[in-house]
């Protein structure tokens, strides 16, 4: 917490940076903060953006994945609710059956539904096929797993897209490669832990395995490509922003993809408010301090407050800027407070998908 800091000692790191690291002797060790934040450039990966990054303010540090190693997440909170894949547009439907072996591409429900479920429709039903951006837990596409097996139905599940591998014109984006095709799945409860059904969608047999809850993290990630458990997010309390390609809503089009977007982990409590200097107050970034912070104003129930709202402009074939009196004040997972400003969303030479940013703690 903020409070700590009345004993730390600073030091001038090499990195560009303040940080400070406290002389306490609590279990964990040293506490180390970012003070004054250097220019920060996540690694999203250019135009393609093939990559997911995790981005903690308090270290400045930063985990990458790439985006299309994980299919689903199992939520380790106390209720039972299973996360599809947004930043490949991955989508899925209930279907009226619980009994996985007997779904086949040639069922007429099936062939009824694969044309709606996806993302880029622009239909506004597509909405209830994926996770709601907002990142309310209770509201997945995938029903809250049942202690009661018959209530548990399987699910049509479109995984989405590969990651782009095109080089596009300066500017634009390619983040969609082929169609990574359909499988279904099932998901029972035992006990605290998940129990997965999957199989390609005409296959006659299917796949099972038992998924544990982590006790650090906010998810625990599967894989169908290595069918197995894959590390994605680190523990849910060393990250505070995700950059990241995301499937949001548009109202009355339903789901659609965006890039460049930035969310930020309510899950473990971090809010955030935007500021438009232009607009709002007459503080610039620079003039902004701790005083100044409103409370009231801090949003911990969207993760999508930073979103695209960092940047104009931004469809596949734009060239997108930033927004120079845009900045943000975020509360950290340690109730940190920070302001943050981003810098660039592109290289010099045009290239999309090298965003740049700034933060300092606020004291």
């Amino acid at each position: 917490m903020i409070n700590k800091l009345f004993t730390v000692l600073c030091v001038a790191a090499t990195l560009g940076f303040t940080s400070c690291s406290s002389d306490d002797d609590s279990p964990s060790g040293p506490i180390s903060i970012v003070i004054e934040g250097a220019s920060v450039s996540p690694e999203v990966g250019g135009p393609n953006q093939q990559n997911q990054v995790y981005v903690d303010l308090s270290t400045n540090t930063s985990t990458s994945v790439q985006r299309d190693s994980w299919d689903l997440g199992f939520y380790s909170g106390d209720e039972f609710k299973v996360t599809i894949n947004g930043s490949i547009y991955m989508a899925t439907a209930p279907l009226t059956t619980t009994d996985i072996d007997a779904v086949s591409s040639s069922n007429q429900e099936v062939q009824e539904l694969q044309p709606q479920v996806a993302v880029g429709t622009f239909q506004a039903a597509s909405a209830a096929f994926v996770d709601a951006p907002s990142g309310d837990i209770s509201e997945t596409a995938i029903a809250t797993i049942s202690e009661n097996d018959a209530d548990n139905k399987v699910y049509l599940l479109n995984l989405g897209y590969e990651v782009g591998t095109e080089t596009p014109e300066t500017g634009t984006i390619a983040v969609t490669g082929e169609s990574r095709g359909w499988m279904k799945i099932r998901v029972l409860k035992d006990g605290n832990d998940y129990v997965l059904q999957y199989a390609n969608l005409d296959d006659a047999t299917h796949e099972e395995v038992v998924v544990s809850k982590s006790n650090e993290h906010n998810f625990t990630f599967f894989s169908f490509n290595t069918n197995s458990e894959v590390n994605v997010e680190p523990a849910s309390v060393n990250w505070d922003l995700n950059f990241t390609v995301f499937t949001n809503l548009i109202e009355g089009y339903g789901a659609y993809g965006y890039s460049d977007f930035v969310v930020n982990n309510t899950k473990a409590n971090v809010g955030i408010y935007m500021i438009d200097s232009e607009v709002e107050t007459e503080l610039t970034y620079n003039e902004f301090t701790l005083a100044n912070v409103v409370d009231a104003n801090f949003v911990y129930n969207d993760q999508r407050t930073i979103g695209s709202s960092w940047r104009n402009g931004g469809g596949p074939s734009a060239s997108p800027s930033v927004k120079e009196n845009v900045f943000y004040i975020i509360s950290d997972t340690d109730g940190n407070l920070y302001k943050l400003k981003f810098l660039a969303m592109s290289t010099e030479s045009g290239e999309r998908g090298n965003p740049e940013f700034v933060y300092s703690l606020l004291q």
